[in-house]
């Protein structure tokens, strides 16, 4: 099956839990300290997560350990920072994603979510192949560099 395909079903998937929020495991909550995530279903090539995030919360930037997916906003504003570019001269792409709106990306994907509005926002996000790691960066005058390789079972 073509990439395109496997990311189109991706945001298909987070549409379709996005859109039965009574199916979910567990209900949203919201921590002061952190974002708060939770896993809603897993198979054989994706995995479907609930994030929900307060006002100033936000990731760092982070790919997805070679993973492609989607991320749909259930509810609220989320702000998504996309680096771009070759890593000795990355630029950073904007975009404001509210309520309704998704995302796909690919498999070299680096970003940043933050939640820059007043109000609580919740997001259903799925990766396929499920994430076993995640290589976290920062933003230096020498370019993109890592800082961590983090692991499912280890750090999440």
């Amino acid at each position: 099956m073509p990439a395109t395909a496997l990311r189109l079903d991706h945001l298909a998937i987070a549409r379709q839990f996005a859109s039965a929020p009574e199916d979910w495991v567990v209900p949203p909550r919201f921590d002061p300290v952190e974002r708060w995530y939770h896993r809603l279903a897993a198979t054989e090539d994706h995995e479907v997560w609930l994030l929900t995030w307060l006002p100033g919360q936000q990731t760092d930037l982070h790919d997805h350990g070679g993973s492609a997916g989607a991320f749909h906003v259930f509810s609220g504003t989320l702000t998504e920072d996309t680096v771009n570019g070759p890593a000795h001269a990355p630029r950073v792409v904007t975009r404001d994603l509210g309520d309704g709106a998704g995302r796909r990306f690919g498999t070299h994907h680096v970003h940043r979510i933050v939640n820059r509005g007043v109000d609580p926002a919740i997001s259903v996000h799925v990766y396929g192949p499920a994430l076993t790691t995640m290589t976290r960066y920062r933003l230096s005058p020498a370019g993109l560099q890592v800082l961590t390789v983090d692991r499912a079972g280890a750090q999440w």
